[in-house]
C-alpha cells in the first residue's frame, strides 16, 4: 500500500512539473509556437513519458488551463472566505468580483497572455466541447458563486436585478477579461505619453459599479 501511495505521488509530481513547464513555455511564447517535443526536451522527461500523461497536445493544452485556472480560482475563493464574504453586502461582493480582474492584470499578467492564446488555440483546433469539460467546469464553479450573489441582491436591494443573471456575468466577465487581456498582452492604442492601464481599468471598473449597484 505504501509503495502504491508513493507511486501515485510521484505520478502527481511529475505531471505537476509538467503542467508548469508547459505553462511556462505556452504563456511565453504562445501555445502555437511551441511543440510537444520542446516540452519533453525542457522538461527531461522525455517524449515517450510526456505522451504518456498528456497523448496529445490539445489534451496538454487543457489540462494546462484547467490546472492553473481552477488554482487561482481556489486561491480567490479562499481570500474571499477569509475577508467575511457572508456578511458583505451584495454590491460589495460585485466589487470583489471586479477587482480580481485587476489583479490579475497587477500580478498575474502570464494568466492573461496565456489565456489569450489559449483562447485562440482551441478555435483554431476547434476542441470539442467535451474536451474542454474540465475547463468549463471551473467557470461553472465561478458561475455558481457570482449565483449566490444575485440571490443575495434580490433580498439586501443593493444590485440590480432586472436583468438576467446570464447576461449580467457575461457582461462583466467579458468586458473586464478583454480589457486586463488587451493590456497584458499590448493590444490597446497607445497615445502620446503612453497608455495608463490602471486609471482605465479602475474606470471601466467603476462604470461597471455604477450600472449594477443601487446605492
Amino acid at each position: 500500500m505504501r509503495d502504491k501511495e508513493k507511486d501515485a505521488a510521484m505520478m502527481a509530481e511529475k505531471r505537476r512539473n509538467m503542467l508548469e513547464i508547459a505553462y511556462s513555455m505556452f504563456s511565453e511564447k504562445s501555445i502555437d509556437a511551441v511543440s510537444m517535443a520542446d516540452i519533453a526536451r525542457d522538461s527531461g522527461y522525455g517524449n515517450t513519458t510526456l505522451h504518456r500523461y498528456f497523448k496529445t497536445k490539445t489534451d496538454l493544452v487543457v489540462a494546462v488551463a484547467t490546472w492553473k485556472w481552477e488554482a487561482y480560482t481556489w486561491e480567490q475563493l479562499a481570500k474571499r472566505d477569509a475577508e467575511s464574504w457572508d456578511d458583505m453586502k451584495a454590491s460589495e461582493q460585485f466589487v470583489y468580483f471586479l477587482d480580481v480582474f485587476i489583479d490579475l492584470y497587477d500580478n498575474h499578467p502570464d494568466m492573461l497572455r496565456f489565456n489569450q492564446f489559449f483562447n485562440i488555440y482551441i478555435r483554431s483546433m476547434n476542441v470539442s466541447s467535451s474536451l474542454l469539460d474540465p475547463y468549463q467546469s471551473m467557470i461553472t464553479l465561478v458561475y455558481r458563486r457570482f449565483s449566490k450573489m444575485y440571490d443575495k441582491a434580490k433580498i439586501d436591494g443593493s444590485l440590480r436585478t432586472d436583468e438576467s443573471i446570464q447576461h449580467m456575468f457575461s457582461v462583466t466577465l467579458h468586458l473586464m477579461l478583454a480589457a486586463v487581456t488587451r493590456f497584458a498582452v499590448g493590444l490597446v492604442y497607445q497615445p502620446e505619453g503612453g497608455a495608463k492601464p490602471d486609471e482605465e481599468l479602475y474606470l471601466l471598473r467603476d462604470m461597471l459599479i455604477k450600472q449594477y449597484t443601487t446605492n
